[in-house]
């Protein structure tokens, strides 16, 4: 049997951010912050070593403004403004990403989510092995026989791989029934208003009894509960608004093509100066072993 190839696609700000929280703040000589990407770059480099991708790519967010704002304006309201300290580590893992010949890319309109969720799509269609890696379980409505996604725990040192299988021995769901789990329970973190009082164990026992969102709508009569069929009846429209925002869009106008993130190897000399220049000198004997 041929040996597919593997594609690996990384949601840029959700390790990013994970990278921040989890390592304390560390800075080098110069004084720029560099625990995010210290934290990035350890983890990329374990998968590089463990995965040996043909292809990867690293999305992120484009800007604040998606086309899911158009749907609902408080969409992703209320969260809080990013550290200072953050947000200047940015433009530091893409000039990381440059110095490793990784592909980086964004989309403006669009969330990390859809970019990966387009080319996972793509990339199963052509036979591809595709690894996504996120802390965020949305991303879990992905999974398939060809698409794995690798959820960080305990900030991004450990990940847990949902396969099909995986995914219904967790959540007693299948992977096709994510989206409306998400829409009934909402996201706090991306006011997605969801249910009230609908929470994911609810969710989920509902999915269990009725299979979808509309097939719970087309038989509300038998919901147990009166305060719950109350919600549910009072508040289709925002469930039916939380399935929207949740669902990946697997068709965005992606302009890149899966032979322009083939990976081929990292620059060693301009790795080895920036490292340097970070003050990475654990990560720099990591290199020489290579």
């Amino acid at each position: 049997m041929t040996d597919k190839q593997k594609l690996i696609l990384i949601d840029g700000n959700s390790i990013l951010y994970r990278a921040f929280f989890a390592l304390p703040l560390l800075s080098n000589d110069k004084g720029v912050y560099t625990n995010a990407v210290f934290g990035f770059t350890k983890m990329l480099m374990k998968v590089l070593e463990e995965e040996n991708p043909s292809h990867i790519m690293i999305a992120f967010d484009a800007g604040k403004t998606t086309f899911r704002h158009a749907k609902y304006k408080d969409y992703k309201g209320g969260r809080q403004k990013t550290p200072p300290e953050l947000s200047e580590q940015f433009l530091l893992v893409r000039e990381l990403l440059d110095a490793s010949s990784i592909v980086h890319y964004e989309l403006e309109q669009y969330e990390a989510d859809d970019i990966i969720g387009t080319l996972a799509k793509k990339a199963a269609q052509a036979n591809f092995n595709v690894q996504v890696i996120t802390g965020d379980k949305d991303m879990l409505q992905l999974v398939s026989e060809d698409i794995h996604v690798q959820i960080t725990r305990k900030g991004i040192s450990e990940l847990d791989i949902y396969t099909p299988e995986f995914l219904e021995e967790k959540l007693t769901i299948k992977p096709e029934q994510v989206i409306d789990m998400k829409a009934l329970m909402g996201d706090s973190s991306d006011n997605i208003p969801g249910v009230t009082g609908v929470g994911e164990k609810t969710a989920i026992k509902l999915l269990n009894q009725f299979g979808t969102l509309e097939n719970i709508y087309q038989n509300l009569d038998q919901v147990n509960g009166k305060k719950l069929k109350e919600n549910l009846t009072n508040q289709k429209d925002l469930a039916f608004l939380s399935k929207e925002l949740v669902t990946i869009n697997q068709d965005s106008p992606v302009e890149i093509e899966l032979d322009q993130i083939a990976y081929k190897g990292y620059d060693q000399s301009r790795l080895t100066a920036l490292f340097k220049d970070l003050g990475f000198k654990s990560l720099l004997s990591s290199l020489d072993g290579e």
